[in-house]
């Protein structure tokens, strides 16, 4: 995930993606331009401390926020013809997975440059942690590490500041992998306004199945890797409030009126444990959401694709094509 130092985009791809093996367990204007926003200073709690937009398309930004103990950073990913065409666009906030080889520059080594080449769409892709969960954490002992705060408070309407985009529901949605995309479900349900589609690749949708796993995974890897003990639901004793807030299967009246999308694999490798827990859990809690929202006559499409706790580029681009039919047109 984030790592302290400045990053590169010439890095090399050191993982699929996911929780490393050894944390298996564990609406108002717009300005015409970036740099009207960089001429007015900084705002939303945000305080921008390195970018660099030499890039035609790829847009980079570090800030300084009070709502993370360290300067987290987002790459935003422009459409061809952004520049000097006025128009608007939708926008996509991509989340990236778990484990101490993700953060915000996931998605360009793996190549959202080209899935995205001639898309009427802006991507935002954040930190989000080590092991954030997408989450403000009930304790942590290494300062604040309020992702949720930094994410719907600060960067999204930074977003819509700073860049021409549609500020209102039907121009955002929401996708993720692994993590992210538990906290894309997460954000789409307690935020509902905020957006129209919402996309889940290979993340748990049932915090609470198998007596909590995926919960205790989470307080597991965010002590281990973010929080220097902190957890972000609370142990020995959760803060149920917080669980069922966060747990999709418990929102399903959220996702009414959106477009939901959810992979999932159903072959994991039964030698490697990390991936085998990963996804069996994955696969089965998405299933159990997948009943819920039938049942509800809530609308969504799935998918269960040959293989396990991958990222899956092929389902992404037709993610990204539905996502585009369901958003505001540029």
């Amino acid at each position: 995930m984030v790592s302290e130092h400045r990053p590169t985009r010439r890095g090399v791809l050191k993982a699929a993606g996911g929780l490393s093996a050894a944390m298996a367990l564990g609406a108002g204007g717009v300005v015409t331009s970036a740099s009207a926003a960089h001429a007015a200073g900084d705002g939303f709690g945000l305080r921008i401390v390195d970018r660099n937009e030499n890039d035609a398309r790829m847009w980079y930004y570090r800030f300084a926020t009070d709502a993370i103990g360290w300067d987290p950073g987002v790459n935003v990913l422009l459409p061809d013809g952004y520049h000097g065409s006025g128009r608007r666009y939708p926008v996509l906030y991509l989340f990236h997975g778990g484990g101490l080889d993700q953060d915000f520059i996931t998605f360009d080594r793996w190549g959202v440059r080209a899935w995205t080449a001639g898309k009427p769409i802006i991507v935002v892709m954040p930190d989000g942690g080590h092991a954030g969960w997408y989450s403000n954490p009930v304790s942590s002992n290494t300062g604040p590490r309020n992702w949720e705060t930094f994410h719907i408070t600060q960067l999204l309407p930074w977003i819509d500041a700073n860049f021409r985009t549609y500020a209102e529901y039907d121009g955002r949605a929401v996708a993720g992998f692994s993590m992210g995309g538990f906290g894309a479900l997460k954000y789409a349900a307690k935020y509902y306004g905020h957006f129209a589609s919402v996309s889940s690749h290979s993340g748990p949708a049932s915090l609470r199945r198998d007596a909590g796993l995926v919960v205790h995974w989470a307080n597991v890897t965010s002590a281990a890797a973010d929080l220097a003990g902190g957890t972000v639901y609370g142990a020995p004793l959760w803060d149920e409030a917080r669980v069922s807030a966060d747990n999709p299967v418990e929102r399903l009246g959220s996702y009414r009126n959106k477009r939901v999308f959810l992979v999932a694999g159903t072959s994991p490798d039964p030698v490697n444990w990390a991936d085998w827990v990963n996804e069996t859990q994955v696969l089965a809690g998405q299933r159990e959401f997948r009943g819920l929202l039938g049942g509800a006559g809530i609308p969504h499409e799935w998918y269960e694709e040959p293989g396990g706790h991958v990222f899956r580029d092929y389902m992404f681009r037709r993610d990204l094509d539905g996502i585009i039919a369901r958003l505001r047109k540029a």
